[in-house]
């Protein structure tokens, strides 16, 4: 029996609560993880794993042997990493998340930048709009808006992400002026449902003032790529992160508009697992992210 194969089987089935979802992850056959787990019960002769038509969950004994085995596993994965960065090789998988409008405007082309240095790692970005269990979808680490509750994770802080009040020239050529918060009233708005209530009203702030604001949204999407599109196009006016259009703002394709009023800004936060057995790849790209993440335009 391969008793390191057999451990990792076991560690991930107890992780995804199946054994299709281990064998998913692990890239083996489904009669691979049945077989692994088999064997290791044999080996150590106790039921390691309840099993029913809905979930895999571990018995006591499966429970302890788990605890021990995923550190065990991970001291085992970050030790010979370390061996290969000491000889000159920084390799292995990194499997990112984080949401879809950073990951698409700055995370693909820091993760390239990284690989540069590094063209040995191979990495999985994925990019989606919802909040991800590191553990169970396996992943390394994450980006995300808000402080996780999950007290099994690490939250690094990054900064305040700063949202604005924006429309393309085209836009304010046809409307005219915008010199007062009453006028978001009268125009075409368009946003992400994230920043707009149940009746349809914007939340802004002037120092210590907060305004709560009717609007009629023209369009409302969680596609950052749609919201900065539709803008440019003048389509309508509308809050948007200054992440995403930085670089509209230096070239006059998008104008900001009632500069002393803003969003309530939204801290953004790095998440990961643990920094006890960090693989050494996993930590580099870790202090690679955080620079280069703070010196992004609309990150404070």
């Amino acid at each position: 029996m391969d008793i390191n194969a057999a451990l990792r089987a076991f560690v991930r089935t107890v992780e995804k609560g199946s054994i299709t979802g281990a064998a998913k992850d692990l890239a083996i056959s489904q009669p691979a993880v049945t077989k692994h787990l088999r064997n290791l019960e044999r080996h150590v002769n106790a039921r390691l794993l309840e099993r029913s038509n809905r979930a895999v969950r571990p018995t006591a004994q499966g429970l302890a042997l788990y605890e021990t085995s995923r550190v065990a596993l991970a001291s085992i994965e970050a030790a010979l990493e370390g061996v290969r960065r000491d000889v000159g090789e920084m390799q292995g998988t990194l499997r990112i998340f984080a949401p879809s409008c950073i990951g698409a405007q700055h995370l693909d082309r820091i993760v390239m930048e990284f690989q540069d240095d590094h063209p040995l790692v191979c990495v999985d970005l994925v990019l989606d709009n919802r909040h991800v269990d590191l553990v169970y979808e396996n992943f390394d680490l994450a980006i995300r808006y808000d402080k996780p509750e999950n007290q099994d994770v690490i939250a690094r802080r990054i900064g305040l992400v700063k949202r604005i009040l924006v429309a393309s020239p085209k836009f304010l050529e046809s409307v005219g002026l915008v010199e007062s918060v009453e006028r978001l009233t009268d125009l075409n708005i368009v946003t992400t449902m994230v920043v707009l209530s149940a009746r349809n009203t914007l939340t802004l702030c002037r120092g210590e003032e907060t305004f709560e604001i009717p609007v009629r949204p023209s369009l409302r999407t969680n596609n950052s790529q749609v919201i900065t599109r539709s803008l440019r196009s003048g389509r309508g006016a509308g809050p948007v992160q200054v992440i995403l259009v930085a670089d509209d703002l230096a070239a006059g394709t998008l104008i900001h508009i009632l500069p002393d009023y803003a969003l309530r800004p939204t801290e953004m936060f790095l998440t990961y697992p643990s920094t006890r057995f960090m693989r050494p790849t996993v930590r580099a790209f870790i202090d690679f992210l955080v620079l280069k993440l703070r010196k992004i335009e609309g990150i404070d």
